[in-house]
């Protein structure tokens, strides 16, 4: 894949080099087969946790690997550029260790060493039936029960659903809608949480997706995040980095769609010379590079801005918009390239156009983050 993104340190560029080699040494060639078993690569979040990939936009002395967010963005960029599973993985454990990191008790963050150290991996448990884009409408409970709390309900999406060593959970806590949720660090094994069997998916084969089920489940107070009633801006600011996370999976996506469609149409001759040099292919080609390009410069000005501190929730969902929207172009696009081999499972454009429709649904829908721009333009012009 092209490294032409600029990376703002020597120690960057060297760590965004470290990624492509054990993408293709480690990743590259147990991607497809993983992918068409459905089996969950549990072991190659061990390798990326040991190569230190796993906590790297987070603190060094809370364990991470202190790397300002652009260039955490280019390696779940490479991660997906060959195996999407894995990156939304990184991606979805980074999520889930940002509540504790920014939100947690001196209790809950002297344990992020252990969550960012490589060997556990997190979920985030926010979604239900009835509360997907309407987060605040969730019905888990959590009852006070002494000195902790009794937590019932079902979670439905949930990303290494039954694989995960963590999960950050949010539950109601009172009626008064989103005032009333408050936010977990749960266990794996927590006693009273159960899962339902995998979901079985369009793409992302490789990456697991359960329901959690919580009965009764008793949860001692101080594994509370933040305050109680504070879980749903907990949520929203979790779901801003989050959805540069998926902007950077789809982007890196696209890519590795190109870099197929490139090569194969750099191969394949029709009329007496490769097909890339037919106006009409090439045009097309062209289209696909610069929707990748266009979706790459959204994340990293976003990623720049939650660098310098400043506000970026607009510009992540600008970001998740273009970058996924791409991806689902460029993907379809690639299998087109490919002609009838793209529609087969010889060549692996037909599963990145798969996996490429959910980057348009999950961390918040397309039509979420249309909705969530339109409303900072509306401020924009009140003020």
């Amino acid at each position: 894949m092209p490294a032409e993104r600029m990376p703002p340190t020597p120690e960057a560029e060297d760590l965004i080099a470290l990624t492509r080699e054990i993408v293709g040494k480690e990743l590259a060639p147990r991607a497809a087969d993983a992918e068409e078993a459905g089996a969950f690569p549990r072991e190659v979040f061990r390798t990326l946790g040991r190569a230190g990939l796993l906590g790297l936009p987070y603190p060094e002395d809370a364990g991470g690997g202190g790397q300002p967010y652009e260039v955490y963005l280019q390696v779940l960029e490479e991660i997906a550029a060959v195996w999407a599973s894995v990156a939304v993985g990184v991606s979805v454990h980074s999520l889930a260790c940002f509540a504790p990191h920014a939100f947690g008790s001196a209790e809950l963050r002297g344990r992020l060493p252990d969550l960012l150290g490589g060997e556990l991996l997190g979920g985030y448990a926010l979604s239900e039936a009835q509360a997907g884009s309407d987060a605040a409408a969730l019905a888990t409970r959590a009852v006070r029960d002494g000195d902790g709390y009794r937590i019932t309900g079902t979670k439905m999406w949930i990303t290494h659903g039954g694989e995960a060593d963590f999960y950050v959970l949010f539950a109601r806590t009172s009626d008064d809608g989103g005032r009333g949720i408050s936010c977990f660090l749960i266990d794996g094994d927590q006693p009273g949480l159960t899962f339902g069997p995998p979901e079985r998916k369009m793409g992302l084969t490789g990456s697991t997706t359960a329901q959690l089920h919580f009965d009764d489940a008793p949860v001692p107070a101080g594994r509370r995040i933040g305050a109680e009633g504070q879980g749903f801006p907990i949520a929203l600011a979790a779901l801003d980095s989050g959805r540069l996370g998926i902007a950077a999976c789809a982007t890196g996506l696209a890519q590795g769609a190109l870099d197929h469609a490139v090569a194969y149409a750099a191969e394949r001759t029709q009329f007496g010379r490769p097909i890339i040099e037919h106006q009409g292919l090439g045009f097309l080609l062209a289209d696909m590079a610069a929707a990748v390009e266009s979706a790459r410069a959204t994340y990293l000005e976003a990623a720049r801005r939650r660098d310098r501190g400043l506000p970026y929730a607009r510009q992540a969902s600008v970001a998740k918009l273009v970058a996924t929207d791409a991806a689902m172009r460029v993907t379809t696009d690639a299998v087109q390239v490919l002609g009838g081999y793209g529609y087969t499972r010889d060549f692996p454009v037909e599963r990145y156009m798969r996996e490429a429709k959910v980057m348009q649904i999950f961390e918040g829908t397309n039509q979420i983050q249309r909705m969530v721009i339109a409303r900072h333009l509306a401020r924009s012009v009140r003020s």
